[in-house]
Order: structure tokens, then C-alpha cells, then sequence
């Protein structure tokens, strides 16, 4: 199960490498980008190398009993400093790479302590899962354990805190990843300090490996997922939310292409309806053939039936978008009747330039008069010779 576990984790989290590695690409230079790549990639080597069949495949190939722990031990570290790195980035401010050197001076300094340790100790029984409770009292190996687990609670409890702290500033997608990364590093540190707790019960006699193997997996399996997915939603919610605009808006035309549907078919004016789409292509695919419409419509608008049906709603309202938008729609439906009606013909030319085309805000507006979304008056009495008007 916690090879699972492990495996899970450093495939959820190398994903999310994946995704922000094209932006690092274009970016080489961001530190900000760099700390959040480093997090992830060391986060997801570090469960790689902690998984036990990758333990006893490094093991046997080194030759080395146990040289699987030092080096998961220095892929935490690691995995430590930049999370460090990544936190003193987010907090700016005038001294931010003068503090970054200095974490990461420090855990490199962590990172020769336990290369160091681990020389000077003895581990010659291979321990793939229990390691830290079976050597918690062999000399240089315990000091080894203590320092890594140490240097890991300490960088998480610090972003935690930093993340949480953050989060109460901030608002949307920002503040989810934040509070996600915070709850995230919590049970990062609920990993190292059941393993710590577990070493400390060895110290006094009893054996509470049970927590080191199988408590601190699950926290550290559910900590990689909420940071993977807390590094992700600021990314991804301004995506979102122009998903979710685009798709509002789709649904908001429905009812003024409805309307001008006999047009479209009748005079194939409409482009075949893309498949597979984004809110986004088939937003501009239903605003392209309503502005199809518009165009073959534009012989057939009534210019004076506009600006008297505009005043009329403009003095009955005192809104100048609402009665544009319900000028629109008695001219669309009396052009629409005209063009429909046997041996129509364009309206007389009257000297004055044809109707601007609406812009995407006002064919909102139309489609909400047509679809009785909103409350407009009545339209006016049409001069003699055309069909009446109405506003659907």
C-alpha cells in the first residue's frame, strides 16, 4: 500500500510539474517559476525514492545497504529549501534573494550533515520502510534521522503559516491554492512529526514503528495531493473563469438566435456547428451567424423605426443601453417579417447611414429584450406599407 501511495503521489505531483514547465520554459528567469518547479520535482523524487521497491532497487545497484536513505533524506532536504525559496518569493520585498541564499545555504549545510552522518554511522541491516525507528538509536544514523525530519518540519510548518497567513489577503483562485498548499503542509508536518514521535518512543523503549509506516505515508500521500492541486488553481481558475464566461454568454444569445433561426436556415447563413468545441469557439461561432443575419437583415431595418422605438423606451426607462437594445429588437422582428414575406422588397433608401452592427455587450442586451429577461414598453405604431412590429 505505500508503495501505492508513493507512487500516487510523485505521479500527481510530477503532473503538476508538467503543466507549469511550458510557463518556465518561456520564463527561464522567473525565480518565482523556478521555486514552484523545484517544489514539485523534488516533492515527487522525494515519494519516488521512499517508495520500497525503488529502496531495494537503489540498494541492491549501489551495492550500499540502506544508501536509499541519505539520498531520500537529501531529496526532502531539498524539497525543504525550496519550499523555503518559494515561500521568501511570495512575501517579496527589498532583501527576497539575500533571504533566499541564506535558506538555501542553510539546508545545504543540512544536506552535508546527513552525507556526513550517514559515513560515519553503521546500517548494515537493509530496512526498506522502518529504517528511522530501527536505527533510532545507532550513533550518526539517529543524528541523521533527527536532522533531516527536523529540517522538514521546520520548512513546512514556515509555509504553512506563510500560505495561511497569505490566504486572509487575497481573494479567487489565489486564495484557494493558498489555503490548499497551507492545509497541504500541514500534513507534511503531520508526516515528519509522527516519525519524529515514533523515533522518540524508540528512545524510551517502545515500539511505535506502526506510525512511521504507516501513518506518516498517508499524511505525506494526502500532503502531495493538496500541494499539486493548491500549486495548480491559481493557474487554472482565470482559465475557469473565462470557460465559465464564455459559456454564460453562449446560453445568453440563445434566445436572439433563436429568433433569426428561419433566416439562417432559409438563406444558409449559419457555419456548420463546430464539435469538440470550447465555450469560447462555440461563442464566436453563434455570434458569427448572428452577425451573418445582421448583415443580410441591414436593407430591410427600419432606421426611423429605431430612433422612435429608442426615444419611446429612453423616456419611459431613462436607460440608454436597455432602450437601444429594445429599438433593436422591433427592428430585427419587423425586418425579419418584411424579408419573410412573398416579394418583399429592401426598405426605401432614406439618405441616412444604415445602423451600426451591435458590439457583443448589446447583442446581449437584444437577446435578453427578445427573450423577456427584462421588462421593456411597447413598441410604436409603424408607418403604413409595413407589417407591424413587436418586441417578441
Amino acid at each position: 500500500m505505500n508503495s501505492l501511495i508513493n507512487y500516487l503521489s510523485c505521479g500527481a505531483l510530477w503532473l503538476g510539474l508538467a503543466v507549469k514547465a511550458p510557463d518556465l520554459l518561456r520564463h527561464r528567469r522567473d525565480p518565482y517559476l523556478r521555486a514552484i518547479c523545484a517544489v514539485l520535482g523534488l516533492a515527487g523524487l522525494c515519494f519516488l525514492l521512499g517508495a520500497p521497491p525503488t529502496v531495494g532497487a537503489v540498494n541492491r545497484l549501489s551495492g550500499v545497504p540502506n544508501l536509499a536513505a541519505p539520498l531520500t533524506y537529501v531529496a526532502i532536504t531539498g524539497y525543504c529549501a525550496a519550499s523555503q525559496v518559494l515561500v521568501v518569493h511570495w512575501r517579496g520585498g527589498p532583501r527576497v534573494h539575500r533571504t533566499a541564499r541564506r535558506w538555501t545555504l542553510a539546508y545545504a549545510v543540512v544536506v552535508v550533515g546527513i552525507a556526513a552522518a550517514f559515513a560515519l554511522g553503521e546500517a548494515p541491516v537493509e530496512r526498506r520502510t522502518d529504517l528511522d525507528t530501527y536505527y533510532a538509536t545507532t550513533p550518526f544514523i539517529a543524528q541523521m534521522i533527527v536532522l533531516y525530519l527536523v529540517a522538514h518540519l521546520t520548512a513546512v510548518t514556515v509555509t504553512t503559516v506563510s500560505a495561511l497567513r497569505w490566504a486572509r489577503e487575497v481573494r479567487g483562485g489565489l486564495r484557494a491554492g493558498l489555503l490548499l498548499l497551507g492545509a497541504g503542509s500541514l500534513c507534511g508536518a503531520g508526516y515528519s512529526a509522527t516519525k519524529l514521535v515514533a523515533v522518540s518512543a524508540r528512545w524510551s523503549g517502545h515500539d511505535w514503528s506502526a506510525l512511521g509506516t504507516t501513518v506518516s505515508p498517508a499524511a505525506a500521500g494526502l500532503g502531495a495531493l493538496l500541494v499539486v492541486v493548491g500549486v495548480l488553481v491559481p493557474l487554472a481558475a482565470p482559465r475557469l473563469a473565462e470557460r465559465r464566461r464564455a459559456a454564460r454568454a453562449y446560453a445568453r444569445l440563445e434566445p436572439l438566435e433563436r429568433a433569426l433561426d428561419g433566416l439562417l436556415v432559409r438563406r444558409s447563413l449559419r457555419l456548420p456547428r463546430p464539435r469538440l468545441a470550447s465555450p469560447a469557439t462555440l461563442l464566436m461561432w453563434r455570434r458569427t451567424s448572428i452577425h451573418n443575419a445582421f448583415g443580410h437583415l441591414d436593407a430591410y431595418c427600419d432606421r426611423d423605426l429605431y430612433d422612435r422605438t429608442r426615444a419611446d423606451a429612453l423616456a419611459a426607462t431613462g436607460d440608454a443601453e436597455l432602450a437601444g437594445a429594445t429599438a433593436w429588437a422591433a427592428v430585427l422582428t419587423d425586418a425579419l417579417r418584411h424579408e419573410a414575406a412573398p416579394g418583399a422588397a429592401p426598405a426605401a433608401a432614406t439618405g441616412r447611414p444604415p445602423l451600426p452592427s451591435p458590439d457583443p455587450a448589446a447583442l446581449a442586451r437584444i437577446a435578453d429584450v427578445l427573450s423577456g429577461a427584462v421588462r421593456v414598453p411597447a413598441a410604436p405604431a409603424l408607418p403604413s406599407g409595413r407589417a407591424t412590429a413587436g418586441t417578441a
